[in-house]
């Protein structure tokens, strides 16, 4: 591909980027008393958040059901044909619908909103027109008009679905922060997911501890060398009977013998262990865990029982998995 035509491959991608940017930086700037009432409204409902739409709208709708869902929101995405068709009996009068569509005139949409009104559930629209019925109709609207869609033929929606999700995640962050929602309620939502197991599993659910690379004080060089292949985590664990004395790294051992060179082998490894190695307790969370190895520089802790006693080791590698 020759210069000219990736440079105009790059004009065209950078105009519909900033043509999506100022559509955003319109709506900042137009946020007003409608935004913080539908926040109340939703934060007063008994119920769940409906959301629905068609089109585009619909998979917009569908993002931001669960960005509410799993933010602390109960939220699900109701396709308005098939409500029409029978699935308005999902909508229960505590609910809250919350119904997208940049024109405001969506046959679909319009259709249900008579029952909505009737169900008594409060509706909020999300629409480019002020004036269209749907506005019109709605306990609260919500304006994401754009000046001009990113799309060449300005035909497909491209500002304006922007617009919507950005306006969706300003329900779901202002929600939150309303809510008091914590990392902790979001990792109960997510137990899946890398944050949820950091802050809900313990240290004793993903710790070593079998074959744990254990030996004396007096233990000699090479057996050290020995017990830290074997063991593969890049240390051993000093111990005079139950009492912990110390650890030392493969990194002690490395160091050790470049600064003794030939009497390296007649050393033990008391001589070049860390005494006093820190510690943490089986039913600490791995996000604990993790906090005290970034504030130490350190990659592996030992895990100890209530009385010093060894039970265990954890690296940050068991966490980062």
């Amino acid at each position: 591909m020759n210069e000219t035509v990736k440079n105009q491959i790059l004009e065209v991608a950078r105009k519909a980027v900033h043509t999506e940017m100022l559509a955003l930086r319109y709506m900042e700037e137009t946020l007003d008393d409608e935004f913080v009432k539908a926040v109340e409204i939703i934060l007063g409902c008994c119920g769940k958040c409906i959301i629905t739409g068609m089109g585009k709208s619909g998979l917009v709708g569908r993002k931001i059901a669960a960005t509410l869902a799993s933010t602390g929101t109960p939220s699900f995405f109701l396709h308005p044909g098939e409500a029409f068709h029978g699935d308005l009996g999902m909508i229960s009068p505590e609910d809250v619908v919350v119904a997208l569509s940049y024109s405001g005139e969506t046959d679909e949409i319009l259709k249900i909103v008579p029952f909505i009104h009737s169900n008594g559930n409060k509706l909020i629209s999300m629409t480019g027109n002020s004036e269209s019925a749907l506005a019109k109709n709605s306990d609260v609207h919500l304006d994401v008009g754009v000046k001009e869609e990113a799309c060449i033929l300005h035909l497909a929606p491209t500002s304006s679905t922007t617009a919507q999700i950005a306006m969706g995640d300003a329900l779901a962050v202002s929600l939150m922060q309303m809510r008091g929602f914590t990392s902790v309620d979001f990792a109960r939502l997510h137990p899946g997911g890398s944050l949820g197991r950091r802050l809900l599993m313990t240290v004793g659910n993903v710790m070593r501890d079998r074959d744990l690379p254990v030996v004396a004080p007096d233990c000699g060089a090479t057996e050290m060398i020995h017990a830290i292949s074997k063991g593969g985590l890049g240390l051993i664990v000093i111990c005079d009977g139950d009492r912990i004395e110390g650890i030392v790294t493969d990194g002690d051992v490395r160091r050790a013998m470049e600064r003794l060179r030939g009497e390296f082998f007649n050393i033990c490894a008391k001589d070049i262990a860390t005494p006093n190695p820190i510690s943490i307790r089986p039913s600490e969370k791995l996000i604990e865990a993790e906090k005290v190895m970034t504030r130490n520089k350190i990659t592996s802790l030992l895990v100890t029982n209530d009385n010093g006693i060894l039970q265990g080791v954890i690296q940050i590698y068991d966490i980062k998995l």
